[in-house]
């Protein structure tokens, strides 16, 4: 590991100072960056650590509702970026208003972890893409080296993008919460130099056509923090679900993870459905025609399984009409359709 310097600031202006700072990087769980450290696949020059600072900004350690700022005639959830996954999974009012989201972080990594883990640190994961990873055996990466070329791209690596891949990188977003805040518009405060900034979560990440994004995963910029979350209320949220199928029961990453809520009518009807899925694209991806498919009509297998299917449909004038082929994450456009299908059931009990 490389040595640098380590300060604790005392307030979240002086972190921001702090982490505009080049080479310099925050610190709130540790449980990313350690382990990124260790294995030389980050180099900071400053680590910044913010893990004690929701003593000076009771906010960033806070769950609370914002009255008046809900849709669907209930209240806007605001969770603090410090706040604990284990915290935030436990908060009856997280499970009551959105029991997708609490599961995405009941699901994630192991209870020691999750423990540590931040809300805000979560969003900011770097991929968990072995090739990424382990710098000394597969030096050719463009998120750590730009241009030096995607080691990735010709390996038997299962866990890659199915979607949404590009030559110049493979990896698919790894996180459980992003997609469940993705599926339900869900907002990032973000405070910098410019002052505080809303951004979507689903405005958060990069994918590698983006410009500048070769060796970033977010479009944080030096100095910027994520201070809190917005989670507005809906219907669909409050019935929702939260899906994941991995090689193991615990601490694993999701071969696919589906974040799905529905709002359903008296008469069964579709008002609203949400999906979201990770781990099978650069970044948390939203099923907007899948959604759109589904809406007026009563819910059924038949409409469940067809959302499965354009969930997972390559989009012929999109980026993936050019995808490197899926490799050995090919399966994932065959089990993919399925795990969203069996999660709409389940929330329109016929599963």
């Amino acid at each position: 590991m490389k040595n640098f310097d380590y300060i604790r600031p005392e307030t979240a202006a002086e972190a921001r100072d702090a982490a505009a700072r080049p080479g310099a990087r925050l610190l709130a769980g540790g449980t990313t960056l350690v382990d990124l450290a260790r294995a030389g696949a980050e180099t900071p020059d400053l680590v910044v650590d913010i893990s004690r600072l929701a003593a000076a900004e009771p906010r960033l350690g806070a769950i609370e509702a914002l009255e008046g700022e809900g849709g669907s005639g209930g209240e806007t959830l605001r969770l603090g970026a410090l706040v604990t996954m284990a915290r935030a999974e436990a908060d009856p009012t997280l499970r009551l208003a959105a029991p997708a989201v609490a599961q995405s972080l009941a699901l994630a990594a192991s209870p020691q972890i999750r423990n540590m883990a931040t809300l805000g640190g979560n969003l900011l994961q770097r991929t968990r893409c072995p090739y990424f990873r382990d710098p000394a055996a597969f030096p050719s990466c463009n998120k750590r080296a730009p241009g030096s070329g995607c080691s990735a791209l010709g390996g038997p690596w299962k866990g890659r993008a199915a979607l949404g891949a590009t030559a110049s990188c493979v990896a698919a977003y790894p996180g459980d919460l992003a997609a469940a805040l993705v599926a339900f518009d869900a907002v990032v405060e973000i405070a910098g130099p410019e002052g505080v900034r809303d951004l979507p979560v689903a405005g958060l990440f990069l994918t590698p056509l983006d410009a500048g994004s070769a060796a970033r995963d977010t479009g944080l910029a030096p100095g910027e923090m994520i201070e809190g979350i917005r989670l507005p209320a809906s219907a669909a949220a409050a019935r929702s679900t939260y899906l994941k199928i991995r090689d193991r029961a615990s601490y694993e990453f999701a071969t696919v993870g589906v974040a799905a809520g529905l709002d359903l009518g008296p008469d069964g009807t579709v008002r609203d459905a949400r999906i979201a899925l990770t781990g099978v694209a650069p970044v948390p991806l939203r099923a907007r025609a899948a959604e759109a498919a589904l809406l007026g009509a009563p819910l059924t297998e038949e409409a469940a399984a067809r959302a499965g299917r354009l969930a997972f449909a390559p989009d012929p004038a999109g980026p993936d009409s050019d995808a490197p082929d899926p490799g050995a994450a090919r399966f994932k456009l065959t089990l993919g359709p399925r795990v969203v299908a069996r999660a709409l059931l389940t929330l329109g009990g016929l599963a």
